[in-house]
């Protein structure tokens, strides 16, 4: 139980990557409040950890909406009095070269995947001041190391939260605060299906292309993730701060011949 005792709180959970995580923090002790702005899915992810035995509240909130955020934050430290992980698990992806974004939606992906870690942690930060204490889990992306053709919108908010990780450490780390970076490469989530049925006249060529670049040979699964989330939100990873920690395959770091 390597999160017994604690209160976590995991934005966009309702689905992939954030619902894996969910229920492993459940299983490991922690009492989770599951975000989502989808309260179908967000409920879902509540009754799959209670039905488990485990301890869980859906609070529904839009990470881009500062009133939202501030009473989600307020909601769940009303409930549980405290708030010990945060895990800025919320984004979408975006595609295309910068020529053929329209700037709505650039505009979009920038807000949920750079303004959503922004406001989450602004509201909750202040708690783990005042008790001192507190693990902060950005979700970044292993394209914030590298260039991927036509993902120059994400590419862009993913180095832009990892920025923000080392910086956001730097202020807090004397309170007691840690403060890191998950950077997963192709993790096979529901989003990444779906997206690759509408995009692809054959999908699973499109996947087994995409395995190429990976020194695994294998994508990554949302279960992978949320055992390095489960690593940085417990005290095993007490001497980890501004970090980044690659979940990606080799992506970033080898090359097959």
């Amino acid at each position: 139980m390597r999160l017994q005792g604690k209160v976590v709180l995991i934005t966009g959970s309702g689905s992939g990557i954030g619902k894996s995580t969910a229920l492993l923090f459940a299983q490991q002790g922690a009492s989770v409040i599951v975000n989502d702005l989808d309260a179908v899915k967000g409920q879902e992810t509540v009754q799959e950890i209670t039905e488990n035995g485990g301890n869980a509240t859906f609070i529904q909130a839009d990470v881009t909406d500062a009133p939202s955020v501030q009473s989600m934050a307020a909601e769940a430290l009303r409930h549980y009095g405290q708030i010990d992980v945060l895990f800025n698990n919320a984004g979408v992806s975006g595609v295309g070269a910068l020529h053929e974004i329209e700037p709505d939606v650039w505009d979009k992906v920038m807000d949920i995947n750079i303004k959503g870690v922004f406001l989450a942690s602004k509201y909750i930060v202040p708690h783990m001041m005042e008790r001192k204490s507190g693990s902060i889990i950005n979700m970044s992306s292993c394209v914030a190391e590298m260039g991927l053709a036509r993902r120059v919108s994400y590419a862009a908010t993913k180095g832009a939260v990892l920025a923000m990780t080392k910086s956001m450490q730097v202020d807090y780390a004397g309170y007691g605060i840690r403060v890191n970076a998950l950077l997963p490469g192709t993790i096979l989530t529901p989003f990444v299906e779906q997206y690759l049925k509408n995009s692809y006249d054959d999908p699973e060529a499109a996947i087994a292309a995409i395995k190429t670049r990976q020194l695994s040979g294998e994508l990554g699964t949302p279960e992978d993730v949320a055992q390095a989330a489960l690593f940085l939100a417990s005290d095993e990873s007490k001497f980890m701060m501004g970090s980044p920690l690659y979940i990606d395959g080799g992506v970033v770091f080898g090359k097959n011949a």
